[in-house]
């Protein structure tokens, strides 16, 4: 059997851990915390982020990273993007040569403006693959239908890899646009926020589904000058994600983007759970990029605005509607 370590015990984590152990490998799941480890070991019940589950028996839980890795084949990264580097700077040394690491995160490193598989390759010499689109961890946890796409550069490993991952209720398809598919993850969190800040503000139908429709169009310019492949964003990690987190509260950008509307100050939204909203970040990430690579991205500059300049929500809405009139293509 392939030993599979699956590293972050986040709900998306622990969903992945889950969904592998159906399929009978052997699975490590690396939580962070050690007490919650303990928890988790005890009870089988992960309660800091998945209370409702109860987590299959041939899941070893360890908080080592040492114990989590060292004989791992495929090693499946879950951890917030802000601190894969730290976490995998560590690791490195222990995972065998031969282990194929899969990115299952969705952000673009602050500083450097990396994302994650460029992290990787800057720490580890291992194949890097990464694993993205329309994928709340409850739902697919649940065993209801839930379709991603699978990255390599290396279509071999792809199809290996798309093998291993899909399972009846959890399908798989390959692609081999790297960056793309890390850039449609990332950005689509950006949007959320910008989503959630319209339904905040009570703006309806019409002004969420423009936003969708021109934050696509945004992450596609973006895509497109750092080398990514157009068709890229009409798929699951561009589209299919960017819907899916712009229109329901279990996204923790979209209801970010509420609590701002409704005026909650951005340091009080993060401190009310320990979940991740990675768009936060990416935010900041995202507008560096768009001033490196010359893009215009009118959306990721106001929700930057707001989320790092105070600026005022519906006054940001207001700068995007009075914006210079022009095509839309």
């Amino acid at each position: 059997m392939s030993y599979i370590a699956v590293i972050g015990a986040g709900s998306w984590g622990t969903t992945l851990a889950c969904i592998l152990s159906e399929k009978g490998y052997d699975i490590s799941l690396w939580v962070y915390e050690e007490s919650l480890a303990e928890e988790i070991r005890n009870t089988r019940i992960n309660s800091t982020y998945l209370p409702d589950i109860t987590i299959p028996d041939n899941i070893r839980i360890t908080h080592k990273l040492n114990e989590a890795v060292k004989q791992a084949r495929y090693v499946v990264s879950v951890i917030p993007t802000q601190y894969t580097r730290a976490v995998f700077e560590k690791a490195d040394f222990y995972i065998p040569d031969e282990a194929v690491i899969i990115s299952a995160s969705k952000g673009i490193e602050r500083g450097t403006l990396l994302t994650v598989s460029s992290i990787f390759k800057e720490i580890t010499g291992h194949k890097i693959a990464v694993l993205s689109g329309p994928s709340f961890a409850k739902e697919a946890i649940m065993k209801k239908p839930t379709v991603v796409t699978l990255a390599t550069e290396d279509t071999g490993t792809g199809l290996l890899l798309q093998e291993i991952l899909n399972t009846n209720h959890f399908r798989v398809y390959t692609n081999n646009d790297l960056i793309g598919v890390e850039l449609g993850g990332a950005l689509k969190n950006v949007m959320a926020i910008a989503s959630g800040i319209s339904d905040g503000l009570g703006l309806g139908n019409n002004a969420r589904a423009a936003m969708i429709t021109r934050g696509l169009a945004e992450m596609r310019r973006l895509g497109l000058a750092m080398g990514a492949r157009e068709e890229t964003f009409s798929g699951l990690s561009g589209l299919g994600d960017l819907v899916l987190t712009c229109t329901s509260v279990a996204s923790r950008n979209y209801t970010t983007g509420i609590k701002l509307a409704q005026g909650v100050r951005l340091d009080d939204i993060l401190s009310q759970t320990k979940a991740v909203a990675e768009g936060v970040d990416t935010t900041e990430s995202a507008y560096h990029l768009s001033k490196k690579y010359n893009v215009e991205m009118p959306i990721v500059e106001q929700i930057y605005k707001v989320l790092y300049e105070d600026k005022n929500p519906a006054e940001a809405v207001n700068d995007l509607m009075n914006r210079a009139l022009k095509s839309e293509f």
